[in-house]
Formats: C-alpha cells, structure tokens, sequence
C-alpha cells in the first residue's frame, strides 16, 4: 500500500500511494516509432524498433521521494523486459516527465504525451491527488490507464473505465492491524486511540474503517483531528496527541517527514504510544531509518500490500536487481519501487495477451476478471478497475529488520512486537 502506496506528499500505501491505440510507423533506418491512428495494434511494427511509454512522476515538490522510486521502479521493469526479448519484440523507451507534484502540471503531461508526442502506451503517476486527473486525461483519448498508487475511493468513485490500480485500495490498508487489537486478550488490549490525520484521499479513507473495528471492540476516541496537508508544523498537533495519552495512535501521514515530526514531538514530551502504526513513511525503507535513526524506528508499523522480504520468487529477484544497481540492503528497498514495477508487468501481460498495443483490447482485457501475476502478487481487477486479489499486511521495523506481522498467521508473519520500545535519543 505501496503501499498508495501514497497519495500526497511522498507516500501507498501502504502506501497508496496509476496505454492508447498505436501503430508504429517505421523510420527508413527501421528504428523510430510513432502513432498512426486510434483503433490500430502495432503489430506489424518492424522487429527491433522500440515503443515508447509516457509517464509523469513526481521529480521534485512534495511527492519527490515517492516519485523518484517510482522511476527506479520503472526503469527496472523496463530493463528486465527488454533484457527477455521486450515487448512484442519491441525494446522500451520509458518517456518520463515531472509534474513537480502538481494536479495542474499532471494534466499538462499527459495530453502532451499523449496528444503532441504520441507516445503509444502511458502508465499512471504517483498519488492518487494526481491520479484522478491524470486517469481522465487518458480515459478522454482512449488510453488504458494503469497505475499503483492511486486506490483513494475519490479516484475509483470517478468510475473511469480506462483504469486500473494494481495496488490494494487504501480504504482496507488498517483492517488488519484494527482487527489484531480487537483480536488481544482484554487484560492487554489498549483502551484508548488517537486518529491524527492528513486531509489526503490517501489517508483520511483508512482512519473511520480502523476506528469503527476498534470502537466496537471497546478502545474509546480520545483524539481525533484531520489537518490541512498544507501544515508545515505539526508540533502542536502532536503536541495534542501525547496530551491526550492515548494507549495507540493511527496517524494518517503520506510521506517521511510527516511521521518524523509526530515521532519528535512524541520523544520530547516522553509519550511512547503502546502501538504506533501510520499509513506511510515507515514502509520507505533507508528513506525513513535514515532520518528517524534505527533505534526509533523500532516498533514503528505500517500497513501496505509488499515488501522486500515478500516471498515470492518473482519479488526476490526484483529486490537483488534494485540492490545490485542502486546498492543498500534490501530492507531499503521502497515499496513504491514494487508498485512501479507491477504496473509494467500487468500492462506487459496485456500487450501478449491482445497480440498488440491497441488500448480498447487492452482495457476490455483488463475488465475480462483474468488473474495476473506481479510481485506484489495476483491481480483482478473489478469494474472499477480496483484490484480484487490485492492481500492487505501490516509491517514493523523491528531492531533493523523490517518485517510482516499482521495478519497473525500468514505466511510470513512473525510476531508483533508489543508494546512499541521506547524512544532510543
């Protein structure tokens, strides 16, 4: 979740946080490519020749972090198709372009994209704050739209056909860490929660689906508080939420630095919540350990669909191939990187299975209820284009390892570690 993977401010995630009729017309060297009309597959594209992917990710504003692994994420799916034959035979040219975080600047990417370069395929952004303009620029020429971090209920509530996030939607990213302290023995159980919450498609879905599991479980709402995603000190606020007490916190965050500040504020005032999970920054690997240090980082939970330690073969080897071209360690690997990636992977699938890069094949394809595999796991998309087959987990740092801990027995859990340790500095 990611995760939405992300949806404002360098989030899924957990996340959150994301193609067009072509033919391809031959240069006389046989090596450029470009549209011929709408409705045509580009089959008959020369062998060798390359097709052209446009997308626009956030390279700099508030979701630069995100958007950056993003691009790593595409650029390594692009690089591991191309070195098995590319698609249809046909090298990929990722066509990237900044829309330095902004609605406005998406919406201006994608018709130039799409309209002015005549890129054939176009995969979607990052955040579902740009994914819903974006979406409707494509739906409006016709391009399938696949992105991976874009599940906020605003963006699937725009019941564009042309869409498909591969992600889990944000709106059940909680559920399992909620149901897991309705789950403790009474005698353990926290008795109280705090909901701090950016005003984020993202984030503010997740907060009243944990909270009403958890009121009806008996943890009673000391805090509850949605602030502007604008704020740039939330000093006060965490402030308010260690004055509060409350046995856990749920903080509805998109990026890094926004946990950071409540974890701040939370060690200055000596608070250490028994449970502190929030719905993005924990799951940004070496982003977060390195500014939040790894001794705090300890205990901290955050719900998403991926991460590096996800065991299956196909994500394994992604993570050694990001680790061998960027270096690090593969706890570092960002789960926006694993969105990114399966983006790539069910548009592949589509463009096989089509025979072509026609885009109503591929969006009818996509609708068909057929189950794709990525790294992330299976895909299967609804109506809406939300991904059915999209398991939801909760992660923890726990000493340097990041780890899965919810639900409690699935492959893969291991305990969680409970209480949260406190602050280390």
């Amino acid at each position: 979740m990611s995760k939405e993977r992300g949806e404002a401010r360098g989030r899924r995630g957990l996340g959150g946080r994301r193609l067009r009729a072509l033919a391809v017309v031959v240069s006389a060297a046989g090596l450029t490519t470009g549209l011929l009309a709408a409705g045509t597959t580009g089959a008959g594209a020369a062998s060798g020749s390359s097709v052209t992917i446009g997308i626009s990710l956030s390279l700099s504003g508030d979701f630069s972090a995100d958007g950056q692994a993003f691009q790593r994420g595409y650029e390594l799916w692009a690089s591991d198709v191309d070195a098995h034959g590319g698609l249809l035979g046909h090298q990929v040219k990722l066509d990237i372009v900044s829309d330095a975080s902004s609605p406005q600047q998406v919406v201006t990417n994608y018709q130039k994209l799409i309209s002015l370069d005549h890129d054939p395929l176009v995969f979607g952004p990052f955040s579902s704050l740009l994914t819903g303009p974006a979406a409707k620029v494509a739906n409006r020429y016709g391009y399938a739209f696949v992105e991976g971090a874009g599940g906020a209920p605003s963006v699937f509530g725009l019941k564009l056909p042309n869409l498909f996030d591969v992600a889990l939607p944000v709106e059940d990213a909680l559920v399992p860490f909620a149901k897991w302290v309705a789950s403790l023995p009474p005698s353990v159980r926290p008795k109280t929660a705090a909901y701090p919450t950016s005003n984020d498609p993202f984030t503010e879905p997740q907060l009243p689906v944990a909270q009403a599991i958890l009121q009806k479980a008996g943890v009673k709402t000391v805090y509850f508080h949605v602030f502007p995603a604008e704020v740039t000190d939330y000093t006060p606020i965490a402030d308010a939420v260690a004055a509060s007490k409350a046995d856990i916190v749920l903080l509805g965050s998109v990026d890094v630095p926004t946990v950071s500040a409540f974890m701040q504020a939370f060690e200055q005032q000596h608070y250490t919540p028994k449970a502190f999970i929030a719905t993005a920054g924990p799951d940004q690997g070496a982003s977060f350990t390195s500014v939040v240090g790894a001794g705090n980082a300890n205990g901290m939970m955050v719900p998403n669909a991926w991460y590096p330690g996800y065991a299956s073969a196909s994500s394994q080897a992604m993570v050694r191939e990001y680790v061998k071209r960027w270096g690090g360690t593969p706890s570092g690997v960002n789960a926006d990187v694993a969105e990114a990636y399966s983006v790539g992977e069910v548009v592949a699938q589509a463009v096989k299975a089509t025979g072509g890069f026609d885009n109503a094949k591929i969006i009818k394809y996509l609708h068909s209820g057929v189950t794709l595999q990525s790294v992330e796991g299976p895909v299967r998309f609804n109506s809406l284009g939300e991904n059915l087959s999209a398991a939801a987990f909760v992660f923890q740092w726990q000493g340097k390892k990041f780890v899965q801990v919810l639900p409690v027995g699935a492959a893969g859990s291991v305990k969680v570690s409970y209480p949260k340790p406190a602050w280390t500095s």
